[in-house]
Formats: structure tokens, sequence, C-alpha cells
């Protein structure tokens, strides 16, 4: 062989070499979906309502990626309302331009306005979903986010014969806009929903609604993979189907240790994946799935039920007013289930899919959840909060103020004076008996404060319920990230006792948590992705009074290691 054809096979062995040790994105793909904001009539319960959907579509569509895929999502919005989109558990990595909260990382889409939300899924498989971060439009504005394995990869339990949505809402039949308007404006809480939704649809148990029943066709002896939702504004939800027993195996779009149970509980902004497997043979009857609310709170509440059908394939055509069993869920405020249910939870922690927990914490903090009070707007005026005031809601006894200017152009650009200060405080200001006698005190503070974290740093996190206007439950979602539940309970954190009993092996890595009514949980997570992340209460009505707060990671050294720059199509306040 010459010395030309020499140096060209070395130079082709080496091109080789350096493909084979390159990550393996062989099989990822770009997925292009075109999102229009319009407005469509939509009729449930006997009323017909213009609400604000994508593409028409109540639920909205959805988006079916595999891990390591790349998605443009365009929105383009037709209606008069301002629209940002969350893709809720997506890990937005370098890529927080697209996370989508209004004001946090982005300014709105105003109407007549596209904007293309561009990220990559990566180390993600399983179930999350989108919907709509700007005041309650996530109402209407929500669908499913099916991430599948790589091509030729098998999921760690039993293939399923068919894979499907769950997905619960709430139906207002007024326009959930007007409602949390007339309830900021009031200062009293906000007029329920009047029914809850499997897939869009109410179900039987509602007046004018055996028509709009959502129902789930199966076979004997096959395995199904329910893909379970709650995009439900404010309403942590059991769930169940009479005479079945759900395999639990994935939440949050995270693989778990599978166990059984008849009933989960699953809160706003949490997904759960089940295996059900049918029976094997015909069983002559058909079987209501249900969901109702787990209440902990001392405010009114949405109290119905919403059911689907589950339906057998008969083996012949002439079977005829076949029994319908019904699930026993559990009562209403039954903490004691919520608090089992949680601890059946652990991660997979194997080789394949370990369980990265800190092991070393560099940074911990201690924050009070819970509800308060402002004054009113006027001197002059009673509100119809307590004691004729306005509800709140904070994190550590700040409200926070929503900005003008969105958080990550404010820090990106160095111009966050007068947009937010870097002060969050690292535990209470004020302590005192968190779920004993509440103070006298109920007012709140507020400002637009962030926590700033340098980049990587070992997080922990110790959210403690308050009994201020009632002990409550609260889920919080963290943007930006996962977290691992290392611990939680009842009462008030012990900061010398409680962390002996923190599960630092298998502990359940989530993006949503709920934080036991009357109790704390502890989380921890590295902070491994620079830019700002947003952290709420995923129920709605909490939010808007207030609980929620944001972190700012900081850039590590590598390139890598930095927030990429802002689209040029990033929308401007």
């Amino acid at each position: 062989m010459g010395g030309p054809q020499l140096v060209a096979c070395i130079a082709l062995f080496c091109a080789l070499m350096a493909l084979c040790l390159l990550p393996h994105h062989a099989n990822a793909i770009t997925r292009r979906y075109d999102f229009n904001i319009k407005m469509q009539n939509v009729t449930r319960l006997c009323h017909t309502k213009s609400m604000v959907t994508v593409n028409g579509k109540f639920p909205g569509p959805r988006v079916v990626a595999r891990e390591g895929d790349r998605l443009l999502i365009k929105v383009t919005n037709h209606v008069p309302n301002n629209i940002t989109i969350h893709w809720h558990g997506i890990r937005q990595l370098r890529s927080g331009w697209a996370d989508g909260p209004a004001y946090i990382t982005q300014c709105p889409i105003q109407t007549a306005q596209t904007y293309v939300y561009n990220f990559t899924l990566v180390g993600q498989r399983g179930t999350l979903f989108w919907h709509a971060h700007i005041s309650w439009l996530r109402a209407t504005l929500y669908g499913p986010i099916i991430i599948l394995p790589k091509i030729n990869v098998d999921y760690p339990f039993q293939k399923p014969y068919k894979e499907l949505p769950i997905i619960f809402g709430e139906w207002f039949n007024a326009d959930p806009e007007a409602i949390i308007k007339q309830a900021l404006a009031s200062g009293g809480g906000p007029n329920v929903s009047d029914a809850y939704t499997i897939n869009g649809l109410p179900g039987p148990l509602y007046n004018c609604s055996a028509k709009d029943t959502f129902k789930l066709k199966v076979q004997a002896g096959k395995t199904y993979l329910l893909r379970i939702i709650n995009a439900a504004l404010n309403d942590e939800l059991f769930f169940s189907i009479a005479n079945h027993t759900l395999t639990v195996v994935d939440v949050d779009a995270v693989y778990v240790k599978p166990f059984q149970t008849t009933t989960i509980l699953i809160t706003p902004g949490q997904t759960t994946n089940v295996l059900l497997h049918t029976k094997p043979r015909f069983p002559a009857a058909t079987f209501l799935m249900t969901a109702r609310p787990y209440v902990t709170g001392q405010g009114t509440f949405d109290n119905s039920t919403v059911a689907g059908i589950l339906e057998y394939e008969a083996p012949s055509l002439h079977i005829k007013n076949l029994p319908l069993y019904k699930p026993l869920l559990p009562p209403l405020n039954d903490t004691s289930f919520a608090a089992r249910f949680a601890g059946k939870l652990r991660s997979l922690a194997s080789a394949e899919f370990p369980a990265k927990v800190p092991r070393r914490v560099e940074r911990r903090f201690f924050f009070t959840v819970g509800l308060g009070t402002s004054p009113c707007d006027r001197p002059d005026a009673t509100c119809q909060g307590p004691n004729g005031t306005k509800f709140a809601a904070s994190v550590s006894n700040v409200s926070f103020v929503q900005p003008t200017t969105a958080l990550l152009e404010a820090h990106f650009t160095g111009r966050s004076r007068g947009v937010y200060s870097p002060d969050f405080p690292v535990s209470p200001l004020r302590w005192f008996n968190y779920t004993g006698t509440p103070p006298s005190n109920t007012a709140v503070g507020n400002g637009t404060k962030l926590v700033v974290l340098p980049f990587n740093a070992s997080v922990e996190v110790v959210m403690q319920d308050t009994s201020i206007l009632g002990a409550e439950s609260h889920p919080l979602h963290l943007h930006g990230f996962n977290f691992f539940v290392v611990g939680q309970g009842f009462g008030n954190y012990d900061p010398v006792n409680d962390p002996n009993s923190f599960n630092l092996v298998d502990p359940v890595e989530r993006n949503t948590v709920g934080v036991p009514a009357g109790g704390w949980v502890a989380i921890r997570f590295f902070a491994d992705n620079p830019g700002v992340w947003f952290m709420h209460c995923h129920l709605e009505v909490h939010t808007s009074w207030g609980l929620k707060m944001a972190w700012l990671v900081l850039d590590g050294k590598l390139p890598n290691q930095k927030l990429l720059p802002p689209p040029s199509d990033l929308p401007k306040c």
C-alpha cells in the first residue's frame, strides 16, 4: 500500500473511531409540532362555551418522542390572551428559554405572535405533560408528553400490549380566567370546578354526561400501560379501577421499583405509569374507573367523582346488561393513605438506572410553605378573606410578586436591578411552632426574591407545612430539575434526629412532591442546570396567591455548563 493510500486509510480509521467515541445519538431525530392557540366551542354538562385550546382540541394533542430526540414546537397565538406553554418535567438542560413560565423564563407570546420552543430530551423516558403557564389558562390548555425509550431499548418491566394516556382535568362552566380575576379582586377563595374529567370527559356520575364518558376497551389476558397525568388545577386525586390491581412502574418519567396497589394518589403536576393486567377470561361485567379529591385544606372544593368505564371485548355480540362494579376509594381526608402510598415509592437504583443522590450537602435550606393574609388594596375596603383581609400564600413568608420583565432575561443581560433581589431567606426569619397553634399575625411579606446557587452545588431543601389558616398538603413543583425525596414526616421537622432516617439509597426521584399536611418533606438535588428555575405549589389558586419562588443557578466554567444564548424569536414584554 502506497503512502497516500496508507494516510487515507489511517484517516478513515481515525474518523470511524471518533464516531464510536461520540455519545450514542444515532437514533435521535428532530420532531416538529405546530400548536395553534385558538378559541373553540366545547360542550360539557350540557353547557357550551368558547375556550382557549391548542389546535381546537380539548385536551390538547399528544407530543410523542424518544429519549434523545430534539423537539421544535411552534406555538402561534390566535387568541386575545397572552400565552406561554410549559413542558412540565422536561429538564431543559441549558435550554431554559424553552421552559415556559410567564415572566420567569420568557415574556408571554402575545396575540398574532409565534415562538418556537426548542429543546432536547436528555436522559428521560416515561410520561410528562405540557400546559399553559400563565394565569389559569392551563384549565383548558394541556396534553400528554410521551417519551419512549431509545430504539431497541426495553422497559425494565413487562412489555405492555397497548399504552394509553389517562389525563385528569377540571371542567368549569364559567371562564376560569374570570373566576380567578374575581377571587383576586375580592380577596376570597375562587369558585370551584363543576366537574372533574378523564381525557376531557366528565362521565356518567354527572348530570347530562352519560354520553361524555371515557371508555377503556380491553382484551382479556393482556397487559396495558396506563400513562396517568393529573392536570387538574386545584385538586389531588385518588384513582382506582373496580376489581383490578394496578402495578406502579414509573412516576414523573422516572422508573420505580414496581409495587401493586388498588388505589393511587396523584397530585396536580404528577404523572404515574401503571400496568393494568386484565382478567384472564372475559369477566361478564364492566367496571367503573373513578377519581375523586384528596382534601386537606379548610376551603371549599369540588366534592364530586369522575368516572370512566373499563369494558372487556365480549366473545359474543349478544351479551347485554352486564353488571357494573364500582371501586371503593379512600375517605376524602385519608392522610394516612397518602403517607403510606408515598412511602412505597422507591427508585430502581440499578446499574442501568442509578439513584445519584447527593450524599454530601453543600447548601441547606429550610422553607415554610402555607397560607396567610394580605390587607385589602384600599384601606377603607373589606375583603372576603379571613377577618376582612385577602387570602395570600408564601414560601418562608415571602409572597412572590410577579415581575413585568422575565427573570431569566434580566439575569442573562445583567439588568436585574429593580427586577429581582438575590436574597431569598435560607430559613424563616421568624421561628414558631409551625404545626401547633398558629400565630395571631397571619400577614405575609412580599417580594421578588431568588436563591443564587453555584453550578453543580449539592442542595438539600426541607419544606415545612404550617398550620396558619389550616394545615394543608402542598404539591411543590421544581422546574429544570429532578430531585430525590429523601425524607418526610408529620409535625415539625427535627434537624437533629430526622436526618437519621433519610433514605440515601433508593429514594424516589420526582419533579413534583406533596408536602404532607401538617408535616414536612426533604429533597436533594445537584444544581447542574444553569438558568432561572421556578418552584411553586401546583394548586393553581395557591400559586395565584403567591406560593412560589425561583432559583438562579450560575454558569459553570466549562462550555457545556453554560446557559445557551436566547433564541432570536424570544418574545418581548
